[in-house]
C-alpha cells in the first residue's frame, strides 16, 4: 500500500472537497426538476428573515432544501433595503450554489428610477425584471379601456428600456390584471395591448379562476409566458371576493382575485405534470413556489418527484 504524506492527503482531501462541492451544486440543480428548470423560490414570503438580517441563513435553508434559483423583490420594498448592494447580493446566493434570474420592482421604481434598478438587476445576475401589478386606476374591481392603454403604453415604454440593457421586463397578474374592462378580463386585453417582445407574463397559479387555465394561455401564447408563481389550488373551494390590493405580489395576503387556505403544490386539485408540459413547450424560464416556509418545504419535495 503506497505511503502518503500530511502534505499530500491534505492536498487530496481539499480537491475532494471541491470535486463534492461542485457535484453538489450540480446535483441541487438538476435534482427534481420537472422541466430541465431549478425548482425556485420566491423570497416575498421569506422577507422577515431578509429584514432580520438573516439572508445567507435563507440561502442555505433553501438550497439544503432542494431550491436553486431564488426570486427576490428590490430594495424599494422594505424588508428588502438590506440587499440594495446587489454585488453582495449576489455573492451570499452564489456561495449557496443559488442563482436569482429575475425580481419583482414597484411601479414607482420602475418610472422614476428605473436605470438605478436595471444596474442593480445587472450587480445580481438577473436577466428578467417584473412588477407585481401595473397599478393602473379602477373602481371595485372595474376600469376603463383608456386606463388599460394607458397602463400598457407606459410598460411598453419601461419594457423597452429594460431591453436596451439586456434585460427582459415581465408582468405579473394582480388586482389591476384581475380587473374587468368593457365585460372583458383586464389581463386579457393587456395581452393583446403589450408588445410580446417587450414585455414577457408571470402566471400566478392562485390567480387561475380569475384569469383562467394556464394550460390555455400556455398554449396559446407560445413563447409569451417566461414564468410562473406556484400556489396549490383547490378548484372545488369556494371563490373568495376580490380585494384589488396592490404593491406586494399577488401571492401574499389574499390579493388579486382572493386566495383561498394555503395548499402545498401537490396537495391540491391541480395536474401538474400537464401544466409543467404545457408550460415547457411554451418556452416557460422559471418557476417560483411562493408560500410560506412549511408549505414550500411540501412543494418542493412535491416537485422532486414529478416527471414530466
Amino acid at each position: 500500500m503506497p505511503v502518503v504524506s500530511r502534505r499530500g492527503f491534505l492536498r487530496k482531501s481539499a480537491t475532494d472537497a471541491a470535486v463534492a462541492g461542485l457535484l453538489s451544486a450540480a446535483a441541487r440543480e438538476l435534482h427534481g426538476a420537472p422541466i430541465g428548470i431549478p425548482i425556485g423560490s420566491q423570497t416575498y414570503p421569506h422577507r422577515q428573515r431578509i429584514k432580520d438580517g438573516d439572508f445567507a441563513g435563507l440561502c442555505k435553508d433553501m438550497a439544503d432544501l432542494g431550491v436553486g434559483s431564488l426570486e427576490l423583490c428590490s430594495p424599494g420594498y422594505g424588508e428588502f433595503a438590506s440587499l440594495s448592494d446587489g454585488k453582495q447580493a449576489r455573492k451570499v446566493m452564489e456561495d449557496h450554489g443559488l442563482k436569482c434570474p429575475s425580481a419583482h420592482f414597484e411601479m414607482r421604481e420602475l418610472r422614476t428610477r428605473q436605470p438605478e434598478m436595471i444596474a442593480w438587476a445587472k450587480d445580481i445576475g438577473m436577466t428578467q425584471m417584473g412588477t407585481a401589478t401595473l397599478s393602473g386606476q379602477m373602481q371595485n374591481g372595474v376600469t376603463t379601456m383608456d386606463a388599460v392603454k394607458r397602463a400598457a403604453d407606459e410598460y411598453n415604454k419601461i419594457g423597452a428600456e429594460a431591453a436596451k440593457a439586456g434585460l427582459q421586463q415581465f408582468l405579473h397578474d394582480e388586482g389591476f390584471e384581475l380587473s374587468k374592462v368593457e365585460d372583458r378580463l383586464t389581463y386579457e386585453v393587456l395581452l393583446e395591448l403589450l408588445d410580446p417582445k417587450l414585455v414577457k407574463m408571470q402566471f400566478q397559479m392562485s390567480a387561475m379562476r380569475t384569469v383562467g387555465d394556464p394550460v390555455m394561455y400556455f398554449t396559446k401564447y407560445p413563447g409569451r409566458f417566461t414564468s410562473m408563481h406556484l400556489q396549490g389550488v383547490d378548484l372545488n373551494a369556494p371563490l373568495p371576493a376580490a380585494r384589488g390590493g396592490q404593491g406586494a405580489p399577488v401571492g401574499q395576503g389574499g390579493r388579486g382575485g382572493g386566495r383561498p387556505a394555503g395548499l402545498a403544490v401537490g396537495k391540491d386539485s391541480l395536474d401538474w405534470a400537464k401544466i409543467f408540459a404545457a408550460a415547457k413547450a411554451g418556452g416557460l424560464k422559471n418557476y417560483f413556489v411562493e408560500q410560506n416556509w412549511d408549505l414550500t418545504v411540501q412543494s418542493v419535495t412535491y416537485l422532486k418527484t414529478l416527471s414530466v
